[in-house]
């Protein structure tokens, strides 16, 4: 596990893989290159560099199981839980030959799958296991077994209780929460 902890420690797989796109040093892509092969094998994981991923991504239970089409997209301020696979479909007679497109502020909950050319629009959820291969407009929710269903204005913050403080990731960061019935509310799920 020291490869994970390294990539921990350096603030998670995103700013790796940011230090590998941003250096012209071809030591220093190897060596990047390196400890992403050997993190991906301690996470069970498959994360390459060569993927589009426009803001940091919250793998809010680490990237144990996930699996990342090199030429999938994903937006800014993505939340992916473990096990999810976001993958292509390269079976040349297939209606959705290609990979996935994600919006921001999109939830993939625990072991969901995206396959193909599809586009995820800005806000969507995609519940636990659900299996998406149809283009889903903004602010829609896909869950197992349902169609999916197109919601207004969803909001995607996973709230963690941190350092005595209420708050949620952004842009790879935690932001303390600041409105008082939204801390209230929260408050009470830690005396269920």
């Amino acid at each position: 596990m020291i490869f994970t902890v390294f990539v921990n420690k350096i603030g998670g797989y995103y700013c790796l893989r940011q230090k590998y796109l941003s250096t012209n040093s071809s030591i220093k892509k190897k060596l990047y290159s390196f400890i992403n092969k050997w993190y991906q094998h301690e996470t069970n994981s498959y994360l390459p560099f060569n993927s589009i991923i426009e803001g940091p991504v919250n793998f809010l239970h680490g990237t144990y199981g996930v699996f990342i089409s090199g030429s999938a997209k994903i937006g800014k301020n993505c939340t992916i839980f473990q096990q999810v696979t976001i993958g292509s479909n390269m079976l040349l007679d297939a209606k959705k030959l290609g990979s996935p497109s994600i919006g921001d502020n999109c939830l993939i909950g625990a072991g969901a799958k995206i396959i193909g050319n599809v586009k995820i629009g800005n806000n969507c959820r995609i519940g636990a296991n659900a299996v998406v291969t149809k283009d889903m407009p903004d602010n829609s929710v896909c869950v197992v077994g349902k169609e999916i269903i197109k919601k207004e204005n969803l909001s995607n913050k996973i709230y963690q209780f941190s350092n005595n403080v209420w708050g949620y990731q952004e842009n790879g960061k935690f932001v303390p929460e600041k409105e008082k019935d939204k801390i209230s509310l929260l408050n009470t799920t830690l005396k269920q």
